[in-house]
């Protein structure tokens, strides 16, 4: 009866020491499963955008030139400065519209294009816009296009662009080229936004 008994009490302790060990177990588990949770200013994921960029589209163009045009918002402290653009199928630049001879060219944006603190800046026809250079292929309407902008602090944004039809002012590069940016018209004032 006695060693009965005393193997009760024994599994008990063996239960109980069992137990206790995992509960410590358990609770260092915890605390280091905490402790290993990435902060919010280091989290394993995408890093955060430098601007907001909305309604981005590039006018549709089968060759030649063509443009890329949205709304860059700027919610930081101090201002953004972009100061280049890439794409798979185009060399870039980033371009104004002037007045020059009493019409309106485009020509190459001396410095970047500045957004803000707190503020946005339109990139639309007939004012600044990321301007595709030499297409080396055709780009059609529905087509999603891969950008890439960069800044004045060498950090980098990517971004994507559906394609639409699109017809507006007539506008002519300014290095000497002359001709109106394909698919422009001819006719001034006309609607200046993309075709739906």
């Amino acid at each position: 009866m006695s060693s009965t008994i005393v193997g009760v009490r024994r599994r008990r302790a063996l239960l109980l020491a069992a137990a206790a060990a995992c509960l410590t177990v358990g609770a260092a588990g915890c605390s280091q499963s905490s402790s290993a949770e990435p902060s919010p200013s280091t989290s394993a994921g995408a890093p955060a955008e430098v601007l907001g960029i909305r309604d981005p589209w590039v006018k549709a163009a089968d060759t030649g030139m063509t443009a890329a045009f949205g709304t860059l918002v700027n919610d930081g402290e101090s201002d953004v400065t972009v100061t280049a653009a890439a794409t798979e199928v185009s060399p870039m630049e980033l371009h104004e519209m002037t007045m020059k001879d009493g019409k309106m060219v485009m020509q190459p944006k001396k410095g970047g294009i500045v957004v803000k603190a707190h503020g946005s800046t339109t990139l639309e026809p007939g004012g600044d816009h990321l301007m595709l250079m030499e297409l080396k292929q055709p780009v059609k309407a529905g087509d999603e296009l891969a950008f890439t902008l960069t800044f004045a602090d060498g950090k980098t944004q990517t971004f994507r662009a559906v394609a639409k039809p699109f017809t507006g002012a007539q506008e002519s590069y300014d290095p000497g080229h002359g001709a109106p940016m394909p698919g422009m018209s001819a006719t001034p004032g006309t609607s200046m936004s993309p075709a739906s």
